[in-house]
């Protein structure tokens, strides 16, 4: 049987084409979404282009039964039907004092489960404790989950580790030209392109990767780029992959501490006589309700605080030397000429990337779709470099299954141009590392 979806406001400016997602089955949305959507017309953040986006999709399906029955989305979807507010149900009466834009939302799904008789009529919303009120009055909740990883647990790590490998690989790998045919570890093992291998035979061992191009394994050797030394093997992988110039998309996950952020930074100007700019950006999460608006100064002095790690980075970098050392120099230089440029990411959009060096920390609070916007804007000879922890969101309507860093690492795992690892070992200090383990 058809069932029909009532869809809260925040799924809609999660993704424009939410209404493409439910099969065959019938969407309403309520009248209050439509006037809540109106709010978020103006602005450059990803989610004002989402609410304009479908806005402009809806008046092209609109007809005079929109709001009569609805009408089609598309063939083999179902129909979609503006609802009008009711009159306060009683349950709504009863629990809930101040009358905000979400109860009105709720009342409305109310109404239309009550006259269904609570049969097949699904409340959708990305707000938990929307979410609960629903439950709480006999509603029938879901959260939004177009994209979704299904089992973290299985995650792609980007890393095998083999034992016992024949001493003739490791003799092939120490020589020019450092590499070996992959069918010299066995027929059964299978790689993704670009992942990441240790390969052990008793006192023995090696870092190498899968150059799916030339079906070989390539020994990784480790390098300092402007100071910054890997400390173990994840970093290794991870520094590699991101000087390595046929890899145009790197994803480096792992708990805080793990030196993600800091490897980009030195794999970004280790590499810079490569690129126009550098490019810094992360998310704007703002914590207790503290938007942007609400900090003084211009748009430079309100990003600032949210920035801050960056600039932290770059300072751990340039005391790698002494002020009067040549390596510092061009990293102020740099900052001066606005060739390292860190910016909001809500001017990405529309944008074409040419020849840019892009690092985007603090991966996991964006959304699948504010991810893939972000890599559509590659131009030719760009390079993009997300970091994050999938376990860590900051953003209220994500979680570890449907952000956007893990997104990428379960779609694009085995592409030729992408690369990813995970680290495990934290590197800040003994004192960060005890603390990410205990508390």
């Amino acid at each position: 049987m058809k069932k029909i979806f009532v869809l809260d406001t925040n799924v809609i400016l999660h993704d424009s084409s939410c209404i493409h997602q439910f099969d065959d089955n019938d969407i309403c949305i309520p009248i209050t979404v439509i006037e809540e959507l109106d709010k978020f017309k103006k602005g450059n953040n990803v989610i004002n282009c989402n609410a304009r986006d479908f806005l402009r999709a809806l008046d092209a399906l609109s007809g005079d039964q929109m709001l009569n029955g609805g009408v089609s989305i598309d063939k083999g979807k179902g129909r979609i039907a503006i609802c009008l507010d009711s009159p306060l149900e009683d349950k709504i009466k009863e629990n809930f004092i101040e009358i905000t834009p979400d109860i009105k939302i709720l009342n409305i799904a109310f109404s239309i489960a009550r006259k269904k008789r609570f049969k097949n009529v699904i409340f959708v919303t990305k707000d938990v404790n929307l979410r609960l009120k629903a439950r709480s009055i006999g509603l029938r909740t879901e959260n939004y989950n177009s994209r979704f990883v299904e089992d973290l647990s299985d995650i792609y790590t980007g890393m095998k580790v083999l034992e016992n490998i024949n001493a003739d690989v490791f003799d092939d790998l120490y020589k020019k030209p450092y590499e070996t045919k992959k069918s010299r570890l066995g027929k059964t093992i299978e790689f993704f392109s670009n992942e990441n291998v240790i390969l052990k035979n008793g006192s023995k061992s090696a870092l190498a990767f899968y150059d799916s191009n030339n079906q070989t394994i390539r020994l990784i050797q480790p390098r300092i780029c402007y100071g910054i030394q890997p400390r173990n093997s994840e970093q290794t992988f991870a520094l590699n992959a991101m000087l390595n110039p046929e890899i145009s998309l790197v994803t480096v996950s792992g708990k805080a501490g793990t030196g993600k952020t800091l490897l980009a930074l030195a794999a970004a100007l280790a590499k810079k006589q490569f690129y126009r700019q550098i490019f810094i950006a992360r998310p704007v999460v703002p914590l207790s309700n503290k938007d942007l608006g609400f900090l003084p100064g211009d748009v430079a002095s309100k990003l600032d605080p949210y920035m801050q790690p960056l600039y932290d980075n770059l300072s751990v970098i340039q005391n790698q030397y002494n002020d009067n050392n040549s390596q510092t120099k061009p990293i102020k230089e740099l900052i001066e000429e606005e060739k390292i440029v860190i910016t909001p990411l809500s001017y990405i959009r529309g944008r074409s990337l040419v020849k840019i060096f892009f690092i985007v920390d603090e991966a996991q609070n964006l959304t699948p779709h504010e991810v893939k916007t972000i890599i559509t804007r590659a131009g030719e000879g760009t390079k993009i470099v997300f970091t994050g922890d999938i376990f860590q969101i900051d953003h209220p309507y994500l979680d570890s299954q449907t952000n956007g860093l893990a997104y990428i690492i379960e779609k694009m795992k085995g592409q030729r141009l992408y690369a990813h690892i995970n680290l495990e070992k934290g590197e800040r200090s003994e004192l960060a590392e005890l603390a990410a383990k205990i508390l």
